[in-house]
């Protein structure tokens, strides 16, 4: 069993020329027991965003706070928070923040798809 809080979590900075103003935190993960995927949790910092990117897995995610664009296969929505999405398999997309605060975000994804 695993019960914590997102604020006692390290924060791992995502540093690409691709990515702007994002940050990462693992909650479940093989190492808690969830063997084969990954439960992670994004902030992306007012007017940044994450690369537009495509890859081999699929993804769920579901918005906590802030105010967003997610670009799936070309198409932009509008996310708040209560929003969800699932992400195809090589579908090209990107979460960008147009708030004035944090957008925060749960992603879960296979192990294969962690980095």
């Amino acid at each position: 069993m695993v019960v914590g809080n997102t604020k006692d979590l390290e924060k791992k900075t995502i540093e690409s020329y691709q990515v702007q103003g994002v940050t990462m935190k693992v909650l479940v993960s093989p190492k808690e027991g969830w063997e084969g995927h990954v439960m992670r949790v994004f902030e992306v910092e007012p007017q940044g965003f994450t690369p537009k990117h495509s890859h081999p897995w699929p993804h769920i995610n579901y918005i906590i706070k802030g105010h967003g664009e997610l670009m799936i296969a070309g198409k932009i929505t509008t996310i708040t928070p209560g929003s969800y999405a699932y992400v195809p398999v090589d579908t090209e997309h990107q979460f960008r923040n147009v708030g004035t605060e944090i957008l925060e975000f749960i992603c879960i994804v296979p192990e294969i798809g962690h980095k």
